[in-house]
């Protein structure tokens, strides 16, 4: 070989760069290599066994009934028609437990540094109690030893004779639109856009001249007052079915199932306890500078909470917080356990078993899941950098 040549190619193969992307393609060409003797298995087992190749049980009739479905659905319909109604009952699940998951856990997490020795110490048992139970054990106790122990739905327990709670479920008045929900519905959304832009001209003079408006008072007036003034005024926008006994059974209003209740309550519970020790934790990284300075221009603890500690705390709160709300939706798949037709159970589980799909319903579950944690994700982020950019 040419010296010269010889000395230029050590020269190239010297330079750090240069290094790197030649060990970077060889570790693709692994992966990808690795992935073909994957993909070659897996197409040469599912042809060896019957198993379907394709898509194409997508538009099959399903022949099973699901006890929840927020879109038309029955026996009849088609396998993809049940993985629609699985995502949709999942989604469901994630959006009441995370909302009622945060307010609790920041709830107890506040609760576990107040002054108040017997809150705080209620505050550290649940905390303790809940982080150190496993949640399908918790499920279970929710479902088994709580709901189904309730009676029986001629013995149920009624409130007001508008609700009704037995072990079948709880009943609740189903809200049925008339002509005028209209009117309400524009009543209500001008109401937010009243309390919005009253919230931002208080924030504005704050800034300007330190003055404080009951922007929560005012929000809660218009959201609350103006509906019912135009309800007054037009007449009422919804009539209520309410359930009634007929045979064994109690027909008619919303019913909420055993399963749907108990998943929420174990999800809630056992979340908010991991998300009070972050807000815990959280609150405890503020300098306590901060607080006394809030004490000595005269705000008391709440306004000091509010105002000063939280605000600051939510930059170390948010990125762990995510991590929980994701785990929401990620177990929410334990329903299975218990009944709740989440898409786990109906996809992954029914529909698996009856077209012998495997390959194909798995990478549909776990793509499904991966873009609800991406989502949720993505979200927070957004959040936390919007809350970081206003403390610069």
């Amino acid at each position: 070989m040419d010296p010269a040549r010889g000395a230029k190619l050590s020269t190239w193969l010297n330079d750090q760069r240069v290094r790197g992307i030649i060990y970077q393609t060889l570790l693709l060409l692994c992966v990808a290599a690795l992935a073909g003797v994957v993909i070659y298995n897996a197409l040469t087992n599912m042809r060896a066994r019957g198993m379907p190749m394709g898509f194409g049980f997508w538009n099959e009739v399903a022949g099973f009934d699901i006890n929840l479905h927020l879109i038309k659905y029955t026996n009849l319909s088609t396998y993809g028609r049940a993985f629609w109604v699985g995502l949709l009952n999942t989604l469901l699940i994630a959006v009441i437990c995370i909302p009622l998951a945060t307010l609790l856990g920041f709830a107890i997490g506040v609760a576990r540094l107040s002054p108040n020795w017997l809150l705080s110490r209620f505050a550290l048992v649940y905390t303790s109690v809940l982080r150190n139970t496993p949640l399908l054990l918790l499920l279970l106790f929710w479902y088994n030893a709580v709901l189904k122990s309730l009676p029986g739905p001629r013995q149920s327990i009624s409130i007001g004779d508008a609700v009704f709670l037995n072990n079948r479920g709880l009943y609740l008045p189903m809200p049925v639109p008339t002509d005028r929900a209209v009117w309400f519905a524009g009543a209500i959304g001008t109401a937010l856009v009243l309390a919005a832009g009253f919230r931002e001209w208080a924030r504005r003079r704050q800034e300007r001249e330190g003055a404080q408006a009951p922007v929560t008072a005012v929000a809660i007036a218009l959201i609350v007052g103006l509906p019912v003034i135009v309800s007054a005024a037009g007449g009422a926008p919804f009539v209520f079915d309410i359930a009634n006994l007929s045979g064994f059974n109690l027909k008619g209003g919303l019913q909420i199932i055993p399963e749907m209740a108990a998943l929420i309550f174990g999800l809630v519970t056992f979340t908010a306890a991991f998300i009070a020790e972050i807000v815990r934790a959280g609150l405890l990284a503020v300098a306590a500078g901060q607080s006394e300075a809030a004490a000595a221009l005269g705000l008391h603890r709440g306004l000091t909470m509010k105002l000063v500690v939280i605000p600051q705390a939510m930059r170390l709160i948010t990125p762990p917080l995510t991590s929980q709300y994701l785990n929401i939706v990620k177990n929410s798949s334990l329903a299975v356990f218990i009944g709740y037709p989440d898409l786990v159970q109906i996809f992954a589980g029914t529909v698996l078993n009856q077209t012998q799909a495997a390959v194909q319903v798995m990478a549909i579950t776990m793509a499904v899941y991966l873009f609800i944690s991406l989502a949720v994700a993505l979200a927070l982020n957004l959040f936390n950098a919007r809350a970081a950019l206003k403390e610069r």
